[in-house]
């Protein structure tokens, strides 16, 4: 089963983000896993972007590595990447 667009994007929001070293913390736990090709994380509106792999790395992982860097992650929301 061939994807054209074999990468998706999630924005995940997260809880407790205050300053530039949760947003480094969380970018760090993120960019660990296989799969994941791009992060942006902004304290300001408390997000994390996310372009990653669906083949290699799972939201719920990705949901996890937040947890793992100590915030929680609220929601999110999820597309193909363009």
């Amino acid at each position: 089963m061939a994807d054209q667009h074999p990468h998706q994007f999630v924005m995940i929001k997260v809880e407790g983000m205050h300053c530039h070293r949760c947003q480094q913390a969380i970018r760090r736990s993120l960019e660990s896993l296989p799969g994941v090709h791009e992060v942006e994380v902004d304290f300001a509106s408390g997000q994390a972007s996310v372009l990653y792999d669906p083949g290699e790395v799972r939201i719920r992982q990705l949901v996890d590595a937040v947890g793992e860097a100590g915030y929680k992650a609220t929601g999110f929301t999820q597309r193909a990447a363009e």
